[in-house]
């Protein structure tokens, strides 16, 4: 038997639902592969997997897609590991530096910077080690286990997740799980079943891992939402649909 290829991300964020995924019966019929964000997406609209938790930027470039699960990376105002960084003030920022590893979120700062924060500085892409580079006028957009590093360092942040709240009212999914073909019924069923598992064992899921840059128990419950409820999808919605007027690359979703 075939088994299902799942890109997944090994970030803090998505070790809960990858707990819960490895603990299942259903690990022994899937192929795990872990990268970026930006490459897991790019490996779903390759047809390189079958179902990725990927970020729900890319979905107007699938040719077909299903979201499959009530779970998701999602925050209900400030999510912590998503920010833009800088040692200014928002408004004397002239260059922002963008992650290289992630799609959404760089939709997401492009939208807030123009519709929120209305500014318009330089925009370039972060290299690898761009952090270094967060210095004088220049911000940068960071996500993940770094952005949480980099909370000790820059002395203004610009969560994301707080800023698209305060913006629009919703809440903000970052990435879902989302299939690039219709998967079986019952393997849709077993897989949610998987995630809705892990989160249920948070205690367990902390107790394997460490992170001098925050609680992580305060992360999992405070920070990151992981349900796909309704306001999520509310949320998604009006996103995707700010992302559709705009112009974007479709090697990596980067407005133009």
């Amino acid at each position: 038997m075939n088994k299902t290829k799942v890109g997944i991300v090994s970030y803090l964020n998505t070790k809960p639902l990858l707990y819960g995924i490895k603990a299942s019966p259903i690990s022994s019929r899937i192929e795990l592969v872990t990268d970026y964000p930006s490459n897991i997406a790019q490996a779903l609209i390759n047809d390189e997997i079958d179902l990725g938790l990927v970020p729900v930027a890319i979905i107007p470039l699938l040719k077909e897609h299903h979201i499959i699960t009530d779970y998701c990376i999602g925050c209900d105002g400030e999510v912590a590991s998503v920010a833009m960084f800088s040692a200014t003030p928002i408004n004397k920022i002239e260059k922002v530096l963008l992650d290289y590893q992630s799609r959404t979120s760089v939709a997401l700062s492009r939208i807030l910077m123009d519709k929120y924060w209305n500014i318009q500085p330089l925009i370039e892409d972060g290299q690898t080690s761009f952090e270094q580079w967060i210095i004088g006028k220049t911000a940068g957009v960071i996500i993940g286990d770094r952005a949480l590093e980099q909370r000790k360092t820059s002395p203004y942040i610009y969560d994301l997740g707080k800023a698209w709240k305060d913006f629009t009212g919703l809440p903000f999914v970052f990435a879902a799980w989302i299939s690039n073909k219709k998967l079986p019924q019952g393997f849709v069923e077993e897989f949610n079943e998987a995630n809705a598992w892990g989160l249920q064992h948070l205690d367990a899921v902390v107790a394997e891992l460490s992170s001098p840059n925050i609680d992580l128990m305060t992360y999992y419950t405070r920070y990151i939402d992981f349900s796909l409820n309704r306001a999520k999808m509310m949320g998604m919605e009006q996103f995707l649909a700010l992302l559709e007027a705009k112009t974007f690359t479709e090697d990596n979703v980067r407005f133009k």
